[in-house]
């Protein structure tokens, strides 16, 4: 027998598990996250109850993510193997980073956004002046290649609006906006065929970062135009209204993704500026108009919030009114929530919407847009367009935007493209079933 030999063994890999909540710009923060945890030795674990560190990067943006953070803190802990370590990080940790310690001492580490997740302390999160620079900065660190044939890209962090419901600056902080060759660099590690643009207000990337001899969106085109050469795709998600003006709409009309992501919140002007935001119907609907006589075939999204504190049956009936006139693709639809430290919060409580209510104005509004929804894909069949593949049966045409939007179904995909990361297809539109399109592959 050959002698058996005396060199020491190497101890297996650690092993980490990484669950996100939240919006697209956390998903960001914990691919970055997952790339620190291989540097640091880490090997990602086939389930949460195999790993040796979970980490739960939470959102805290409203009260239902916040409970939802809690349950899945909690569940993930149950399940986790004896000696696993539980790392929380995100919004939730640097909003309420001592509570949680104190409250739960399920969690072995609260890690806001200026600690590593692999610490080995337990101590609660020390929490950065707002204006600081963490010294782990999320925004800033590599991150591994796409593992999907699209990724999202996040370009700033925090804020400098005050909306009236959202407490997101308060520990996002200002905005602070990356270097245009840090995320280039970024678009071209991940090789993907879609690149995602998301930050908190979009559409004022690069503003503190500009000269006075710039305009104020002369960053946001000059990246967007950029990202464009590098990836066939280019996508814009949240951007605030007042911010697209004529020369952003161009832009990225002149890309082969005419999706445009507009945060609206309400139409109704009195409602509007009690939000602390800008526009109203009409200057809603004119910049839709503008749009659509550039690209009769652009795809629009929005959001809306129902039950703001003041809201009336008028501010109902006007929003109804601007959804069957305007006809947008998507609409995001959502109930008030009381956030701390808002201006919201603060408003007169005789200007409560009750919750029911609330509840009722949404599920009217969600009836109307759905059906304008199911009628706008309907109006698809019979088109072709061209698909990014995603699996053996599905894909993405520009209409739609990953993991927020329809998809489609695709049929007669060849064989070699199924496993061909990225690859582009032409199909055309055989039928809809709601949300999704049905489209049989034409050619590659």
């Amino acid at each position: 027998m050959p002698p058996v030999s005396s060199g020491s063994v190497a101890p297996p890999a650690r092993s980490y598990w990484i669950t996100t909540l939240g919006c697209p710009k956390n998903e960001v923060d914990s691919a970055k996250l997952a790339g620190r945890l291989t540097e640091s030795g880490y090997a990602e674990a086939s389930g949460p109850d195999e790993a040796d560190l979970i980490v739960v990067n939470t959102c805290a943006f409203i009260q239902p993510a916040r409970e939802e953070s809690i349950d899945t803190i909690l569940a993930l802990s149950e399940s986790r193997r004896p000696g696993a370590r539980l790392a929380v990080t995100g919004c939730l940790a640097e909003r309420s980073g001592a509570e949680l310690a104190e409250a739960m001492p399920e969690i072995d580490v609260v890690a806001g956004f200026g600690m590593d997740v692999t610490s080995d302390s337990s101590t609660p999160v020390a929490f950065r002046p707002r204006e600081s620079v963490p010294a782990f900065d999320l925004l800033e660190l590599p991150r591994p290649p796409a593992q999907a044939p699209w990724a999202y890209v996040k370009v700033a962090e925090g804020c400098d609006r005050r909306c009236g419901f959202c407490a997101i600056p308060s520990f996002r902080g200002r905005q602070r906006s990356r270097q245009l060759a840090s995320i280039l660099a970024e678009v071209d590690a991940l090789d993907a065929s879609e690149i995602v643009l998301v930050a908190q207000d979009l559409a004022s990337y690069g503003r503190d970062r500009s000269s006075e001899s710039r305009t104020q969106t002369d960053s946001i085109l000059e990246l967007v135009s950029e990202v464009a050469q590098r990836v066939r795709w280019v996508r814009l998600l949240y951007l605030y209204p007042s911010s697209l003006n004529d020369r952003l709409i161009d832009t990225i009309l002149s890309t082969e993704v005419p999706y445009f992501d507009l945060s609206l919140q309400h139409v109704s002007a009195p409602l509007v500026r009690r939000m602390r935001r800008w526009g109203n119907r009409e200057r809603f609907l004119e910049r839709i108009r503008r749009i659509r006589q550039l690209e009769p075939d652009a795809v629009l999204r929005s959001s809306f919030i129902l039950g703001y504190p003041g809201e009336t049956e008028e501010d109902q009936d006007e929003l109804l009114g601007f959804l069957e006139e305007a006809q947008l693709d998507w609409a995001g639809l959502f109930t008030f929530s009381p956030e701390a430290g808002t201006f919201a919060v603060g408003l007169d409580p005789s200007l409560s919407v009750p919750p029911g209510l609330a509840l009722e104005r949404l599920a009217e509004c969600s009836e109307l847009q759905d059906a304008i929804t199911t009628r706008r894909r309907a109006n698809i069949v019979g088109t072709e367009m061209t698909v990014l593949v995603e699996s053996s049966e599905s894909g993405r045409s520009y209409r739609e935007a990953p993991e927020i939007d329809g998809v489609v179904r695709l049929r007669g995909l060849p064989a070699e493209l199924v496993h061909e990361r990225g690859a582009f297809v032409r199909a055309r539109c055989i039928g809809s079933e709601g949300p999704d399109l049905i489209a049989e592959v034409v050619a590659e």
